[in-house]
């Protein structure tokens, strides 16, 4: 397996920027994106139902405000999930496409509203139960071969679906809920399954939302002041002790948010304070 191609310490995730009133216009989010880049952080996680498209379009509309800036910068976007507002049959449904048709017009949709030629990554969002396997690969060969996507990869795979697809495709990640609050993955092996199948690891909702129970909460501010460092801060560097090292995808674009986290990234924790952080949240101890 070829290594991960984005080295740095965070992703930035697109899924709430319709929230952010100071980003609505397109010179103010590239703006935004320039400052990313000057700190060392050019990978933007995207998903076509993001805004319903609309995040892919503002980005894209900042974009062309500055079209060389696309070379600095890795995109990722996802596809699969078709929301009920989206289904055009008569029973309006939320459902999963993994037809290479669709996979393919969705691909191609991405690109025309980011404005660009190739999105760097591509993902699987959801495990398709009614996913054909020699189907998919042909699909994302095929956009692989035609220059549209750089290298492809998996979002909430459970072992069995990385491990099938993984037979005939380079897969690069695997994106999956994982916080102090979503841990089972670092107690079921699915993150050492991953590690040794050369896959890294990216950490949607690495903070849950903001949302940490008060006695984790309490914990996290223990040791952040132990350590001098902030509650944030000690919540991903627990992620980035984990097996493969997680690479969270921070979902607040607010920048001084983005600053803390960034002023944080070599902090370390040791296994006694891994496990006290994981009992606060588990609210049991270890096994």
């Amino acid at each position: 397996m070829t290594a991960f191609p984005i080295q740095q310490p965070l992703l930035l995730g697109m899924m709430r920027l319709l929230e952010c009133a100071e980003l609505a216009t397109p010179q103010a989010l590239l703006g935004f994106i320039e400052r990313s880049v000057e700190r060392g952080l050019n990978g933007f996680d995207h998903a076509d139902i993001y805004g319903l498209g609309e995040c892919e379009a503002r980005f894209g509309a900042a974009l062309r405000l500055r079209p060389q800036l696309r070379a600095q910068l890795q995109l990722i976007s996802k596809a699969d999930i078709v929301p009920a507002a989206l289904d055009v049959s008569r029973w309006r449904v939320k459902h999963y496409d993994t037809t290479a048709s669709y996979l393919t017009r969705a691909v191609d949709a991405s690109l025309q509203r980011l404005g660009v030629e190739r999105l760097d990554g591509f993902l699987l969002h959801r495990p398709d139960p009614l996913l054909q396997v020699e189907e998919v690969t042909r699909a994302l060969q095929a956009l692989v071969a035609a220059g549209k996507v750089g290298w492809v990869g998996l979002s909430n795979a459970e072992p069995l679906h990385w491990q099938v697809l993984g037979r005939e495709l380079e897969l690069r990640c695997n994106q999956i809920e994982l916080s102090l609050s979503a841990q089972q993955a670092a107690w079921d092996g699915r993150l050492q399954a991953l590690q040794a199948d050369g896959m890294q690891v990216l950490a949607w909702s690495p903070l849950a939302g903001g949302r940490f129970a008060p006695a984790l909460q309490q914990a996290l501010e223990e040791v952040a002041a132990a350590l001098q460092a902030t509650p944030l801060q000690v919540a991903l560097a627990w992620l980035r002790r984990l097996p493969g090292r997680p690479v969270p995808i921070l979902g607040s674009l607010r920048e001084a948010r983005i600053e803390e986290a960034l002023a944080g990234a070599e902090l370390q924790l040791d296994a006694p304070t891994w496990f006290y952080l994981s009992e606060a949240a588990r609210g049991e101890r270890a096994p």
